[in-house]
């Protein structure tokens, strides 16, 4: 009997029933507004004890991928129930592409929040999750996937939820990037939600959204149509951005599948290409060079089918490889030159040399592996000797230059067993015989084969691997990844920069260039004022040798305007730097292909101790490392479930795409509207790159400084959690700085978060574009409405595009000031700026970075200058211009240079006058670090009552 659990419109579902179209009329029953009740076919009693004893209902399951530049960061998340009066384990899996690497895992159970940090492999703990680490792990029966999984125990009557984040650098394969997303919630889904964000600065051709894709091992999920996209799919689209949804309801889930599985969702696109040479894109120095020419002719092929047909090929593996070679050999170009080796305990050649592509030939190929019969065992070292053998031959006695590529296509269900079974002498046999002249491309059938073997032959020389489950439709998939390698274009290409211009790049030399793949590098450019950048690509391809030179702009995309509006959905690791990001996952990959490629056990060490080190850096799970489950502090718990649990947590972090619809964008920055006179807002502030004022009225003094931050950094502003309650943080953007200034680059607030902790808990979380609000009931409030929201002694006023109040108990209040930009500078980002406006509810223990001096008073003294003060400022009265003497500001025991400046804030509408500091860290506690928070929600501080331990 099949149990399908569900939640819809409140109502508890559980029907008992094999015949799938009484299911869907008892789910339409279900769903109706004026039912009053289902289970009219089953006793009351039995209902209820079939609901205790299943398993937790999973109330929701989405995930959420933003695609930039084809690289694509996703969030998989799920909440569960656990209705019955007892504990229950529940197996949260997920499967995932193969080449993704995960980032982040957290767990919420109950109040309980365990969230993952990356780590190295060799520190062992007792880890709340269980991982299948990044390993080619294949038996979920899947192409190319791998399968995460952790168990946890739910409380009865208690609340659960998944959070995972992984990253993936999308493959060009038959000129189409793809990107798959696991929608297998292992049951029908109140709510299943999946989005797709996808941003590409060169444009977006031939998008589409085939039907759910699965294998027959997984349920028995199938698409509603043929063709098109699944049922409830919605695609908008523009030239440079694309938004697909997929949100079924619970009746079309149970049309496609009725176990949850329902399948693949696929997304297929590619871009438009100019420039021959690729596209580079460069963002805060890191850049990232895509090379995909087209419109060139194909490279002769000499290639050679090595083929097992020993006795384990018996039935369908031997039948369907021999169909797929039947039209592969249609596919063969007159320019070409193939042979046949079959092979079990013995050797088979069809004919004892390469022969051209001639109908004759072509016709006695397809009767030659008509007739072969599986028997024996299995010989992989004689099957690839003869191959090479063949090719080198080939290329000796017909005197073949380099403009043509020499390619063996091997493909076996098993393990060595015959002649040559040590897989290491296997690989050196065939390194030397190949001597990086012939590239193998491997295909392995079915689970029993040695899949390592073949993973490695192809690394070693040149190809790539593929494996195909035998109850899969082996023939098309066999087809499928010969068409990736049946059009060579370019060979031995080298990628060259100029000396001392770029730094930590990626591989470029590539022996081979087959149409519709696409080449990558990535590095990071040592002179962050270059204008442009010198490209030089050299390869051959069928009529001569290839070289193309160009000079490719680079200042002009020094920005984060491509990306502006966009939410990447992000854990506490990932920033907005995509080409960074890009550049160590390239970085990455690369290392663990050459550890792979290593006999040297010096070198395997050192290649595995770079790798494990970006990998920890940057938060990837990786072989070399792990994922160590902690618990969270009891504040920031309370912070994650109000998010998981939240109306809007489902669907993840808002996206805002106004400037890609070119609609709704904000306009430049309109002063005389967005400086509101009637709001009274205290000098005291945090604001531009950021610049901090403190005001002191009753010395009558204005001091101000400044903080270089780092980008991503959490700054701590107001720290007051044990006393009113309140902690406000402000999360730093970058920029790069703008020509000839002394910095590298600069930094705004992009977010700041208000956390409330009295007498009820509450926080706002505030962009230039949205406002979150929850104090009980999660609210979502755009930047660009006027509107006064308010409940339990907390108030926000939005002035449209201007600024927001808030106000705590009435005697705390902030204003935050929005400042939008239509078409920024390359050093302008939309920021926020931080004003108190009324800090009398805060206490006397208050800290951070402005906290400190709200309940202080400074002094000024004038003292003998030091011989190495240099003031260059006019001073009044207090400081007058005198060389022999400079002004000292007095405050919290700190004695620190300060000299007169005017500065200008409230977006440059009132000028002021203040001792300026240039070290800041004379005048603040502590030192810089002391107030970078862990998180937005992070209520610890350094100082004062409360302190961190």
């Amino acid at each position: 009997m099949l149990l399908i659990l569900g939640l819809c419109l409140g109502l508890p579902l559980c029907i008992g029933h094999q015949d799938p179209l009484v299911l869907a009329e008892d789910l339409e029953e279900a769903l109706r507004w004026d039912a009053p009740q289902i289970g009219h076919r089953v006793p009351r009693q039995i209902r209820l004890q079939q609901r205790l004893k299943t398993k937790p209902l999973m109330t929701h399951f989405s995930v959420k991928s933003t695609i930039i530049s084809r690289y694509a960061f996703t969030m998989v998340s799920c909440s569960l129930l656990n209705r019955a009066s007892e504990d229950k384990e529940f197996e949260f899996q997920m499967q995932i592409p193969a080449v993704a690497f995960i980032t982040n895992f957290t767990m919420v159970v109950g109040d309980r929040v365990y969230q993952g940090e990356v780590i190295e492999k060799e520190k062992k703990h007792g880890d709340r999750a269980k991982k299948q680490d990044n390993k080619t792990l294949e038996d979920n029966g899947e192409k190319g996937t791998e399968t995460f999984s952790a168990s946890v125990n739910i409380p009865s009557k208690e609340k659960a939820a998944f959070f995972l984040h992984y990253e993936e650098l999308l493959q060009r394969r038959l000129g189409k990037y793809e990107h798959v997303i696991s929608v297998r919630p292992q049951q029908l889904t109140g709510r299943l939600h999946i989005e797709v964000n996808i941003l590409e600065k060169s444009g977006i051709v031939s998008l589409e959204v085939p039907p759910l894709q699965n294998s027959r091992q997984k349920g028995n999920a199938k698409a509603e149509d043929d063709v098109g996209p699944p049922p409830s799919t919605v695609i908008n689209q523009n030239e440079t951005f694309a938004r697909i949804i997929f949100n079924p309801s619970i009746i079309q889930q149970a049309k496609i599948a009725q176990n949850g599985i329902l399948g693949d969702f696929i997304i297929r696109y590619d871009v438009n290409r100019e420039q021959r040479v690729g596209e580079i894109q460069v963002l805060n120095d890191y850049f990232v060079h895509y090379f995909a020419p087209k419109d060139l002719p194909p490279l002769p092929k000499n290639v050679v089918f090595v083929l097992d047909s020993s006795a384990s090929m018996v039935g369908t593996k031997l039948r369907q490889t021999k169909d797929a070679l039947f039209t592969i050999l249609h596919d063969l170009r007159p320019q070409d030159h193939f042979n046949i080796v079959g092979f079990s305990n013995r050797i088979k050649v069809w004919q004892n040399h390469l022969v051209p592509v001639t109908p004759n030939n072509i016709r006695d190929s397809k009767v030659y592996i008509h007739h072969m019969t599986p028997t024996g065992g299995t010989d992989i070292n004689g099957a690839l000797q003869k191959g090479i053998e063949l090719l080198n031959d080939h290329i000796a006695d017909n005197d073949i230059d380099s403009r043509s590529v020499s390619l063996i296509v091997f493909l076996t269900d098993g393990k060595a067993t015959v002649g040559e079974t040590q897989s290491s002498k296997i690989l050196i046999n065939t390194k030397e015989a190949a001597r990086g002249r012939v590239c193998i491309f491997t295909i392995g059938i079915g689970n029993d084969v040695d899949f390592k073997l073949l993973e490695k032959l192809s690394l070693e020389n040149c190809g790539m691997t593929r494996r195909v489950q035998e109850e899969d439709n082996a023939k098309e998939q066999l087809i499928g990844f010969y068409d990736e390698i049946r059009t060579p274009l370019l060979s031995d290409i080298r990628i060259d920069y100029p000396p001392g211009s770029v730094e930590r790049v990626t591989q470029t030399l590539f022996p081979n260039y087959f149409n519709g793949s696409e080449i990558i590098i990535a590095g990071k450019l040592a002179d962050s004022q270059l204008d442009n950048l010198h490209v030089e690509v050299t390869a051959s391809n069928s009529k001569k040798f290839v070289v193309l030179k160009t000079d490719v702009p680079v200042a002009s995309h020094s920005t984060e305007n491509d990306v502006t509006g966009v939410s990447i959905p992000k854990d506490q690791h990932t920033d907005q730097n995509y080409i960074e990001r890009l550049w160590s996952y390239l970085t990455i990959k690369e290392l663990l292909t050459s550890w792979l490629k290593s006999d040297d056990k010096q070198e395997k060490e050192l290649l595995m101790e770079r790798a494990r080190a970006l990998a920890v850096n940057y938060h990837f799970l990786t072989p070399f490392t792990s994922l160590k489950m902690k618990e969270l502090t009891p504040e920031a718990t309370q912070m994650a479930a109000k998010e998981v649990y939240g109306s809007s947590a489902a669907m993840g972090p808002e996206t805002v795409v106004q400037s890609l619809h070119g609609k709704n964008i904000s306009p430049e920055p309109d002063f005389k509207k967005q400086y509101n006179p009637r709001i009274k807002i205290s000098k005291t502030s945090a604001d531009g790159d950021p610049h901090f004022v403190v005001d002191f009225p009753l010395s009558k003094l204005t001091v101000c400084f400044n903080i270089d931050g780092n980008p991503g950094d959490i700054l701590r502003l107001v720290s007051d959690h044990m006393d009113s309650g309140v902690t406000v943080n402000g999360e730093l953007i970058g920029a790069p700085a703008p020509p000839n200034g002394h910095k590298k680059y600069r930094t705004y607030f992009r977010t700041i978060t208000i956390l409330i902790n009295k007498p009820e808990r509450s926080y706002l979380e505030i962009t230039p574009n949205r406002i979150v609000l929850d104090g009980g009931d999660r609210l979502v409030l755009p930047c660009n409405q006027s509107v006064v929201v308010g409940s339990r002694g907390l108030e926000v006023s939005v002035s449209a595009n201007a600024n927001i109040t808030v106000t705590i108990q009435g005697t705390i209040t902030f204003v935050i000031l929005i400042h939008l930009y239509k078409n920024p500078a390359p050093y302008q980002r939309n920021h926020l700026g931080f004003y108190i406006s009324n800090s009398k509810g805060l206490s006397a223990n208050c800290h951070g970075l402005l906290g400190q001096f709200l309940n202080q008073e400074p002094k000024l003294t004038k003292e003998p200058a030091d011989s190495n003060s240099n003031r260059n400022h006019a001073e009044p009265a207090v400081s007058q211009a005198d060389p022999s003497s400079e002004t000292i500001l007095k405050v919290k025991g700190h004695r620190v240079p300060v000299v007169w400046k005017q500065r200008k804030i409230y977006n440059g509408q009132e000028q002021i006058d203040c001792w300026f500091t240039r070290n800041s860290a004379k005048l603040i506690d502590g030192e810089y670090k002391d107030y970078v928070a862990s998180h937005p929600f992070d209520t610890e501080t350094t100082f004062g009552i409360g302190a961190s331990q």
